[in-house]
């Protein structure tokens, strides 16, 4: 699954990256969490109607248009990609509203018995992941608002010593066809949504800190001190 992400890029350098339409500011937070919002690039119409990609900020926590209560019942963070193309509650967003969530890293936690050790997961070297989202817009005479969930799929090494799930990562080539709206045929991005074995991670042991969502700070992606005690790098 992804419970929780961390982006540390500048924002100058996060626009170049996505080729984004205005510039963006910082976004560097060490903790995102469900029910926050995140920063999710998209495709949007300017004033002269051309497609154009904005940065956008989403609640994380899925609810379907359709909902009558927004604030009721669940609102998933996640949709599994071997399933959301069927989903009753996914489908409509995945053939229309596809996204990308950028992440310096994700964390996961590793369960042994009572206890849930919370591990790093960031590309090896550095860099910056795409993470696959869908997202749901809904309109009042109020207000409007957006809501997103983030698309997992079966984890690689070295995720799947921890976790058997991940978030599925978009490569920079296949930006433009994952977010194109008019691309609604989930069989010509489902290979986007499969694991990605050559995917270059890294993955180690971070301070239980970072569990509290109120922290929020570069620290937590540091190693944990007992980082060599416990065997390395997963």
């Amino acid at each position: 699954m992804c419970g929780r992400f961390f982006l540390s890029i500048p924002g100058p350098e996060l626009a170049r990256q996505f080729e984004l339409a205005a510039p963006a500011e910082d976004q560097a937070r060490f903790n995102i969490a469900p029910g926050q919002r995140v920063p999710m690039v998209r495709v949007a119409r300017a004033a002269d109607g051309a497609p154009t990609r904005v940065l956008a900020q989403p609640r994380w926590g899925f609810v379907p248009v359709w909902a009558k209560d927004p604030r009721a019942g669940r609102r998933p963070i996640n949709a599994r990609a071997e399933t959301a193309a069927r989903s009753p509650l996914f489908r409509a967003a995945l053939a229309r509203r596809r996204g990308l969530v950028p992440a310096s890293g994700f964390y996961e936690w590793q369960h042994a018995g009572r206890r849930a050790r919370p591990f790093v997961i960031r590309p090896r070297g550095g860099g910056l992941l795409a993470l696959a989202a869908i997202f749901e817009r809904r309109e009042t005479e109020a207000d409007a608002s957006e809501t997103c969930a983030i698309l997992t799929t079966e984890a690689v090494a070295p995720v799947r010593a921890i976790h058997d799930r991940m978030p599925v990562c978009v490569p920079p080539e296949a930006y433009a066809r994952w977010l194109d709206p008019s691309v609604r045929d989930p069989g010509e991005f489902a290979p986007l949504l499969a694991a990605r074995p050559a995917l270059a991670l890294e993955a180690y042991p971070v301070d239980a800190r970072v569990n509290a969502v109120r922290e929020d700070d570069p620290h937590l992606i540091e190693p944990a001190r007992d980082l060599f005690a416990a065997g390395g790098s997963a």
